[in-house]
């Protein structure tokens, strides 16, 4: 996945904001927010379309923007594929659209490989890359300030959840 990751850096996500080499050499290139890449697995091949409104709600809501999908399977053979929009079941399809979501085409094809090979007979997953729009101002004001990323990490969600049902316990006692 390091290749996404160096993708995700490459001319293909300047292109997606419409810069050209003479906006870089201007210097007026708009900034961006804080850039994520997540792999979500679902087994039995039972992605649902109701994930589709909640991104289009955050999309809506100008908290993120979509920069790539992509979709991969693995049949109960073990058959690999990856799928586009247009092969989706019509609810998650419909859904993703009205989001506002396009492939981007960042994922290239050893990328969908990869992620495929990795799955488990009988069972799908998304990939998705998007920015984090609600955090431009702050991560510019950062980089203005000279600071520099020296850790970020996400926390499990079920990690989270464990700590907040321990400290609730302790306030019990």
């Amino acid at each position: 996945m390091k290749r996404i990751v160096r993708q995700v850096e490459s001319a293909a996500i300047r292109q997606s904001y419409g810069w050209t080499r003479n906006k870089l050499e201007e210097g007026n290139m708009e900034e961006i927010g804080p850039v994520d890449y997540m792999l979500v697995g679902f087994p039995g091949n039972q992605f649902k379309g109701e994930i589709a409104p909640a991104i289009a709600e955050l999309v809506d809501a100008g908290t993120i923007r979509i920069i790539d999908i992509a979709f991969v399977g693995k049949d109960a053979d073990g058959n690999e594929v990856a799928m586009e929009l247009t092969e989706l079941d019509p609810d998650v399809q419909e859904g993703l659209e009205k989001a506002g979501v396009e492939v981007g085409g960042l994922f290239s094809e050893d990328d969908l490989k990869k992620a495929a090979a990795d799955l488990e007979p009988n069972s799908s997953a998304a990939l998705l890359i998007w920015e984090n729009v609600w955090a431009r101002k702050v991560a510019q004001a950062m980089r203005d300030a000279g600071g520099m990323m020296l850790a970020f990490e996400r926390l499990p969600h079920d990690v989270v959840q464990e700590a907040r049902e321990w400290a609730l316990e302790q306030a019990k006692a």
